[in-house]
């Protein structure tokens, strides 16, 4: 058996798919799954409640006592209403995006992730709302409400309404939010762990740490 967390994002937008593949391919791993923080996510795999986790590692704090391998890295860019007049920019700066109206995704950390590249900017979004929820985001964005920089993992090109939202690049040093593996740097793993861990690896080729 495997006990394995899984953040928000994750569970949502990555993991069903591929652990559908894997229950096809090893109908006789017992796989326990628990979506957790960050925080609890590095607690149960140092205190050993975890034996693994697929969570944003981009965000993980615990590199000391915690290893992890990359799955996916996802680019962030700037989501758009159609007909908006950046459609027709030749390059958007975050000089662009912050004289705008922008929603913050909160969950997953996403608001102090943005931090990270807005502050050594010195600029800051004009936020009009704060969200733990991605199709709010995406509703307000296709109302044009305001904009938002988002990873290409959670953007789909339609809101719940069914109205269009672009995508654009921004000329920044915009972060990847990168997907992958983490488990403890000493613990064994189980061969069930260990199945899990190589089907991962295996799928995605090992991106570098």
């Amino acid at each position: 058996m495997v006990r394995l967390g899984v953040t928000y994002t994750v569970a949502g937008y990555f993991l069903p798919r591929h652990y559908a593949r894997f229950k096809r391919g090893f109908p006789r791993v017992r796989v326990e799954i628990y979506e957790l923080s960050r925080e609890a996510i590095e607690r149960g795999l140092r205190e050993g409640t975890l034996d693994l986790a697929v969570m944003l590692v981009s965000n993980m704090h615990d590199r000391s006592q915690l290893a992890y391998e990359t799955l996916l890295r996802s680019r962030r860019r700037l989501w758009l209403p159609v007909e908006h007049p950046l459609l027709q920019a030749d390059a958007i700066s975050l000089e662009d995006v912050a004289s705008l109206p922008y929603v913050m995704l909160t969950v997953d950390e996403a608001s102090k992730t943005a931090q990270r590249y807005w502050k050594p900017t010195g600029l800051r979004p004009s936020i009009v709302f704060n969200t733990s929820s991605v199709e709010a985001v995406r509703s307000m964005v296709a109302d044009g409400i305001g904009v938002t920089i988002l990873s290409d993992m959670v953007y789909r090109p339609w809101s719940l309404e069914g109205q269009r939202i672009e995508l654009r690049s921004v000329t920044a040093d915009i972060p990847t939010m990168d997907v992958g593996l983490a488990w403890h740097r000493k613990r064994s793993q189980s061969d069930a762990t260990k199945t899990l861990h190589e089907f991962f690896s295996l799928s995605f080729g090992g991106a570098a740490a």
